[in-house]
């Protein structure tokens, strides 16, 4: 089996906020990201897939294809957008990254050929945070 990578970057903001909660105890576990006027991250992606290279091509899959189908299915609806407004896959979600990485995983996992299976979605909200989701 071999794992292929995909990186790309977008910038979206949100907010973290429990609606069934008071202002305060949303301040208190959420601290300030859940200031009523939004904040934003530059977020880095990694989109693993993995699979058997193809005789012909020497290729797991064309990574310009994957990149295609990750700018499309998921950066066009993300980038520069409010999670918490903006995206129809988060509707009714916790915007949190552990909440969007699933999300994006459910996204590309609808577009990507038989011959390849989503491997991991690493989801980096700063340089130090980072979520991995493996689809289970």
């Amino acid at each position: 089996m071999v794992y292929l990578t995909r990186v790309e970057h977008f910038n979206a903001a949100h907010k973290l906020y429990n609606p069934g909660w008071t202002r305060e105890h949303n301040e208190e576990v959420f601290g300030k990201c859940a200031n009523e006027n939004w904040h934003g991250h530059n977020y880095e992606l990694y989109v693993t897939i993995k699979g058997q290279p193809n005789p012909d091509t020497g290729f797991v899959f064309d990574v310009k294809k994957l990149s295609e189908i990750i700018k499309e299915k998921v950066i066009e609806q993300i980038d520069h957008k409010n999670l918490n407004i903006d995206v129809p896959f988060l509707e009714g979600k916790m915007c949190s990254t552990e909440n969007l990485a699933i999300g994006i995983w459910q996204q590309l996992q609808l577009f990507l050929p038989a011959e390849v299976q989503l491997h991991a979605i690493k989801l980096y909200e700063t340089p130090r945070i980072y979520v991995e989701y493996f689809g289970e």
